[in-house]
C-alpha cells in the first residue's frame, strides 16, 4: 500500500507561525507535525513508499525529510505548476498511483490507527473510503451523513450552521482505488468534497464512510494549535518525546541530546528540552516544550508555553500560555500572564508587559517597560476569521482599531484592479467615521479611489452602487443594531450585495499574509465626493412608487425615524408624496444609537398612542440604519415581524392578474395558499443577483423586504412606502386584513447550547425525523401534522438554537415546544 501526504497549503490562518516555514512543518514535541503522520502511515499501516504533494515552501520539507530514508521510508515529491486543487493536485502522481493508496493531510494530529480504516475499506470491496469522526464545531470542515452500514448518503462542505445536519465531518483521510483517478481531470482545479464526491455519487459509485473514535485536530489556526499542545499536557492524546525520560516529584522530563537543567529547577507536568538547550537555576516549568539551542535564564516562570528553536528567555521571566517562535530573545522581567504568541526574529526589551493574548509579528523589537495592551492582529475571538457574512465587527478603537482598518482597506485594496473606485459611508456615529477615515487612508494606497458620500444610510449607498458601472464595490461603517458597543464594517459588490465567502477568504489571505499590494506615488488613488446620493435614491422611489395613488386618496400615518442617518430623506418622501404625517427622531444623536433597545421599546409606546388617540392609518418606524421596518396597525397594536409578511403577501395576492415570485426563509410560515404568488422557501446566502432577480420579493420573518423592482437589497425606507402603495390600491386596512388572516400559532424560540455541541444537536434532531416528512434546506424541519412543523438551526454567532414552530394552535405549539425541548436537554447532557 501506497500513500500520499498533502503538504501544499498556505497556512494563511495560521499566521504568523507560518511566516518561515509551512504548516506542515510546525514542531509538535520538537518534530514536525508531519514527521508524526509519516511515523504513523509506517507503523500502523507499514507503508514503505510515501509521495509527498508539494507547493508552497517546497524546499523546506525536501530540505528536512530528503528521500525518507533516515525516517525508514522511500519519499517521492511531487511539485505541481499551479494550485490544482487537493483532488487535481493528485494528477501530478498518477504513475506513482499504481496501487490502493491512502491520502492523509500533513498538518494534522491524529492517533487514528489507519489500519481500521484499511481492513473496513477491503470488507466493503470500496473504491473510496472516507475516514469519519465527530467534532465540537463542524463549520470549518465537511459535515456527512452515512447510513449504520457506512455508506454515505449526503455530505455539505464547511457548512453554515443552518447547514450543519451532524457533528460527523470528513476528517480528510481516505483510502482510495486507483481507477477512481480516472474521474479527476487533468491540469484542472479539483476538489475532492466540492467536485470529486458529488461526480463519482452521480456516476452510482458507492462512497463508504468509516466511523472512527481517537484524537484527531486540524491545526488551522494559532489557538488550535495550542490547544493541541495541552491535550498533550492533559494526556488526551499521546505522541512520541524524543530524548532521556526523567522522573519528578509532579512531573516528568525529557532530555535530548546535550541539554541540561539545573538541579533546583522544579517541574512539573510534561517538559522537554531539545538538544543543547539550557535551563539555569531556580526556574519554575510547568508544561513546557523548548526547541534546540534555547537557553532559559535564573529564576524564570514558565507554564503551558512552546519555545522552538535558539530562543532566550531572561532572568525573572513569567509566561503562560505562551507560543514563541525561532531566534527569538525576550530580555529579563518580562511577563505575559494571559498569553502570547511572538513570531520569528523578535527581541522583547527588559521589563516588557503583555496585557492579555496579544500576537506579534516577525522581526519586530519591543523596547523595554513597553506595554503591550492592545492586539497586533485580533484576538482569540477572530483568528479563525474576520469575517462573518461579509461584515467586520467588534469594539471601536479596541478591537476594531484604527490600524486594523487600515490593514483591511489595504487588503481589500490589494485585490481591486488599479484605478477602480470604490464607495465609501457611513452612519454619524464618531466610531464610524473615525475608521472609514482609517480605511480610505489605507485603500488609496493601493492605487484604489475612494469615492466618499458622507453620512447615508447604507440602503442608500448599495441603491447607487447597483445603479453605477464606474464603481466596483462599497464599503459602509454604521453602530451595529444587534451589540451598540460594536461598530461594524460591510463590504459590498458592485451590485450592492454582500461580498461571498470566497471573496472574504481571499481578503483574509491578503491580511494575515501582509502581502499588500504598494502602488508609485502617481498611482496613489483619488479621493472624490459624491453629493447625489440621496436625490438619486429619492428620484428612484417617487419613479417606482405611484404617487398619483397618494394625491387622490388622503393617507395619514406617524413615522419613528430611531435618530438613524434616514432622518436626512425619509421627511423629504414623505412631504413629495403629499402624506400627511408625524415624525419623531428625525435628528441626530450619537449616544441615542448607543441604547437602541431601549429607543425600539419606547417607539412602540410613542406611535402606538399617536396613531390611536389621532385615528390614523398606521404608524412606522425604520430602524437607524434603514434595514428592518415595523408597523402599528390603525388600531394602535404593534405588528409582529411575521405577520407583517403575511399582511404584505396578502396585499400582493389581491387582485394580480399575473403571479409574483417570491422567495422566503425555510422558517416562514406555510399554511396559507396564495392564488397569484409563486412562493420558494430557501436560503439567500450564495445566490446571486441573476437568481435573485427572478423573485418580485425576497423577504423574511424578521421585518426585512426588498423588492426587486427597486433593489436586490433590504430596504425599509422604499418598502415602507410599497406596503402604503399597497393598502391604497386594495382600499384596506391593516387591521382588516391581519383579521383575514386565518388563525394559527407561530412562534419563534431560544434553546441554550453550547457552540461545542450544536452539531451533535443537529445529528439528534435528524435522527428524531427517521420515518417522518422532514427537509434540511436550512437547518432541519420536521412536520408533525400537514400544516403542522418545528424547524431547528443553530444560531451563528451566539450560543444557543433557534426553533421555529407553526402550529394550529397556542395549545399545539407549547405541546410541540416542550416535547422537543425535553429531548433537546437530553441529548445535551447525555
Amino acid at each position: 500500500m501506497k500513500a500520499i501526504v498533502l503538504a501544499g497549503g498556505f497556512g494563511t490562518r495560521i499566521q504568523p507561525l507560518t511566516s518561515a516555514i509551512p504548516k506542515p512543518m510546525l514542531p509538535i514535541l520538537n518534530v514536525p507535525m508531519m514527521e508524526h503522520i509519516i511515523t504513523r502511515l509506517r507503523d500502523d499501516l507499514g507503508v514503505k513508499e510515501i509521495a509527498i504533494l508539494l507547493y508552497f515552501m517546497p524546499e523546506v520539507i525536501k530540505e528536512y525529510f530528503k528521500n525518507g530514508k533516515n525516517f525508514g521510508v522511500n519519499i517521492t515529491y511531487f511539485l505541481p505548476d499551479d494550485d490544482y486543487g487537493t483532488a487535481g493536485a493528485l494528477g501530478f502522481a498518477r504513475d506513482f498511483l499504481d496501487e490502493t493508496f491512502i491520502i492523509v493531510s500533513g498538518d494534522l494530529v491524529t492517533d487514528f490507527k489507519f489500519s481500521q480504516i484499511h481492513k473496513f475499506h477491503k470488507q466493503k470491496k470500496s473504491t473510496l473510503t472516507i475516514a469519519l469522526t465527530p467534532v465540537e464545531n463542524p463549520l470549518q470542515f465537511g459535515v456527512v451523513i452515512a447510513n449504520k452500514q457506512g455508506r454515505i448518503e449526503k455530505f455539505l462542505e464547511k457548512p453554515s450552521w443552518g447547514e450543519v445536519f451532524s457533528d460527523t465531518i470528513n476528517t480528510g483521510i481516505y483510502i482510495i482505488e486507483p481507477e477512481i483517478l480516472d474521474f479527476i481531470p487533468k491540469g484542472e482545479n479539483y476538489d475532492f468534497a466540492k467536485d470529486l464526491f458529488p461526480r463519482l455519487m452521480s456516476n452510482n459509485v458507492t462512497l463508504w464512510g468509516f466511523y472512527i473514535e481517537g484524537y484527531w485536530r486540524d491545526v488551522g489556526n494559532p489557538h488550535s494549535y495550542r490547544e493541541v499542545y495541552q491535550d498533550i499536557f492533559d494526556g488526551k492524546i499521546t505522541l512520541p518525546i524524543k530524548g532521556k525520560k526523567i522522573a519528578y516529584p509532579k512531573g516528568t522530563l525529557y532530555l535530548e541530546k546535550g541539554a541540561s537543567v539545573d538541579e533546583s529547577v522544579q517541574i512539573k507536568g510534561i517538559v522537554a528540552l531539545g538538544k543543547n538547550s539550557k535551563i539555569e537555576a531556580l526556574c519554575e516549568l510547568n508544561n513546557c516544550v523548548f526547541g534546540k539551542n534555547s537557553t532559559v535564564c535564573e529564576g524564570a516562570e514558565l507554564s503551558n508555553s512552546i519555545f522552538w528553536d535558539d530562543c532566550t528567555v531572561g532572568s525573572k521571566t513569567k509566561i503562560q500560555n505562551g507560543v514563541i517562535c525561532n531566534n527569538v530573545h525576550i530580555d529579563k522581567k518580562t511577563k505575559a500572564k494571559h498569553g502570547v504568541i511572538i513570531a520569528k526574529n523578535c527581541t522583547i526589551g527588559e521589563g516588557v508587559s503583555f496585557k492579555k493574548d496579544v500576537v506579534v509579528w516577525p522581526d519586530k523589537t519591543v523596547d523595554e517597560n513597553s506595554i503591550i495592551s492592545n492586539n497586533v492582529i485580533w484576538g482569540d475571538k477572530y483568528k479563525a476569521s474576520i469575517f462573518e457574512s461579509g461584515t467586520v465587527a467588534g469594539r471601536a478603537n479596541i478591537e476594531l482599531s484604527c490600524d486594523l482598518a487600515l490593514k483591511l482597506a489595504e487588503s481589500f485594496g490589494s485585490i481591486l484592479p488599479i484605478g477602480s473606485n470604490v464607495y465609501l459611508s457611513s452612519d454619524y456615529h464618531k466610531s464610524s467615521t473615525m475608521l472609514k477615515r482609517a480605511f480610505l487612508s489605507g485603500l488609496l494606497s493601493t492605487g484604489v479611489n475612494a469615492v466618499d458620500t458622507s453620512n447615508i444610510p447604507s440602503v442608500v449607498m448599495r441603491y447607487n452602487i447597483s445603479i453605477q458601472d464606474e464603481i466596483i464595490a462599497g464599503v459602509h461603517f454604521r453602530q451595529s443594531a444587534k451589540n451598540q458597543e460594536d461598530t461594524e464594517i460591510l463590504f459590498y459588490t458592485d451590485e450592492g450585495l454582500f461580498i461571498d465567502a470566497n471573496l472574504s477568504k481571499n481578503i483574509e489571505k491578503i491580511f494575515f499574509r501582509e502581502n499588500f499590494r504598494r502602488v508609485r506615488s502617481n498611482q496613489i488613488g483619488e479621493i472624490d465626493e459624491d453629493f447625489e446620493t440621496n436625490r438619486r435614491y429619492l428620484n428612484a422611489i417617487k419613479e417606482k412608487i405611484d404617487t398619483n395613488l397618494f394625491k387622490n386618496r388622503d393617507i395619514k400615518i406617524v413615522t419613528n425615524l430611531m435618530f438613524g442617518s434616514t432622518s436626512k430623506i425619509y421627511p423629504d418622501i414623505l412631504n413629495s408624496l403629499d402624506i400627511e404625517s408625524i415624525v419623531l427622531n428625525a435628528y441626530k444623536d450619537d449616544k441615542q444609537l448607543q441604547k437602541l433597545p431601549s429607543i425600539i421599546e419606547k417607539a412602540h409606546c410613542e406611535v402606538s398612542k399617536i396613531v390611536k388617540s389621532l385615528e390614523f392609518d398606521c404608524g412606522i418606524l425604520i430602524y437607524p440604519n434603514g434595514h428592518k421596518l415595523q408597523f402599528i396597525s390603525d388600531k394602535g397594536v404593534l405588528v409582529k415581524d411575521y405577520m407583517a409578511l403575511l399582511v404584505l403577501l396578502n396585499l400582493l395576492d389581491f387582485n394580480n392578474n399575473h403571479v409574483k415570485k417570491i422567495f422566503l426563509p425555510a422558517w416562514a410560515p406555510d399554511f396559507i395558499k396564495y392564488k397569484h404568488l409563486e412562493i420558494t422557501r430557501g436560503k439567500t446566502c450564495g445566490l446571486k443577483a441573476k437568481e435573485l432577480k427572478e423573485y418580485n420579493l425576497i423577504a423574511n420573518t424578521d421585518g426585512y423586504f426588498a423588492f426587486s423592482e427597486f433593489s436586490l437589497n433590504t430596504d425599509a425606507v422604499f418598502s415602507s412606502f410599497k406596503f402604503l402603495e399597497l393598502l391604497i390600491k386594495n382600499n384596506t386596512t391593516l387591521s382588516d386584513i391581519i383579521n383575514s388572516i386565518p388563525n394559527f400559532a407561530y412562534r419563534g424560540e431560544n434553546i441554550a447550547c453550547p457552540s461545542a455541541l450544536k452539531g451533535k444537536i443537529m445529528r439528534k434532531f435528524l435522527e428524531d425525523s427517521a420515518g417522518k416528512k422532514s427537509s434540511q434546506t436550512d437547518g432541519v424541519k420536521i412536520w408533525i401534522s400537514k400544516n403542522e412543523w418545528i424547524l431547528m438551526v443553530p444560531d451563528e454567532h451566539k450560543e444557543f438554537l433557534n426553533i421555529y414552530i407553526q402550529a394550529k394552535d397556542d395549545k399545539n405549539a407549547e405541546k410541540i415546544f416542550n416535547e422537543y425541548k425535553i429531548k433537546i436537554d437530553l441529548w445535551i447532557n447525555e
